[in-house]
């Protein structure tokens, strides 16, 4: 879930930093600079580790900074493909499933990774799988007619096993306004997220703690 990435960099710090260890100043301004911040391809920084290099501080003309060339190592949450995780569910909708692991919210479940036969609950504002139906073709019609004591809801709040299936970065840099027959024309999108990864819980011992937890018990009372 968490890798160490070297990052090369060049930092500067004020003087009213002066009176600290050099290193411990360097620290602390990296980790203005780079906590909780997305860095493409790299994934969510979340703290520096440590620094491996670090040059002499210099005093470039008219700002009386001290700037050090640094080589560091810097703690980042990318979980790797087909990591298990666990998560909670944060929001639910007819698109799939939001999940949040407190610092991180950016996590989903498509409805195509949803254990079968699923459907949303509109009411609820929650999916469903209907276990004792697993492997059988049902319409959503046929699912949301289903006695409500056989479904087994993933409910906001719930704590979930999943199993990581992709990420994906997207840099959404702002660009310039375009103009259509000298009339600028400023268009409003939907801004996505800089960081994204994509999660099933479409297998045995996936999905929320409590089934399985619960089915353990009961395997155990019939043994």
């Amino acid at each position: 879930m968490f890798v160490l990435s070297i990052i090369k960099d060049t930092v500067a710090v004020h003087p009213q930093h002066f009176g600290l260890p050099p290193s411990q100043a360097i620290i602390n301004e990296l980790n203005k600079k780079y906590a909780n911040r997305v860095l493409h391809e790299v994934g969510l920084c979340i703290c520096v580790f440590d620094i491996s290099e670090a040059g002499e501080g210099k005093v470039r003309y008219g700002d009386g900074f001290l700037w050090y060339k640094v080589v560091f190592r810097l703690v980042v949450f990318r979980p790797f493909s087909s990591e298990v995780i666990l998560a909670k569910v944060k929001s639910s909708d007819e698109d799939g499933i939001r999940l949040s692991v407190g610092f991180f919210d950016d996590i989903y479940i498509p409805k195509m990774w949803l254990p079968e036969p699923s459907a949303f609950d509109p009411n609820e504002r929650a999916f469903f799988w209907l276990a004792n139906a697993a492997g059988e073709s049902k319409t959503t019609h046929e699912l949301l007619d289903s006695p409500t004591a056989e479904r087994m809801y993933i409910d906001t709040g719930e704590v979930v096993r999943v199993r990581v299936e992709a990420d994906e970065f997207y840099d959404d840099e702002p660009g310039p306004p375009k103009a259509t027959e000298g009339v600028q024309q400023v268009q409003v999108e939907h801004r996505r997220p800089p960081y994204t990864i994509t999660c099933s819980i479409a297998e045995q011992g996936l999905g929320p703690v409590i089934w399985w937890s619960q089915a353990s018990v009961e395997s155990m009372d019939e043994g």
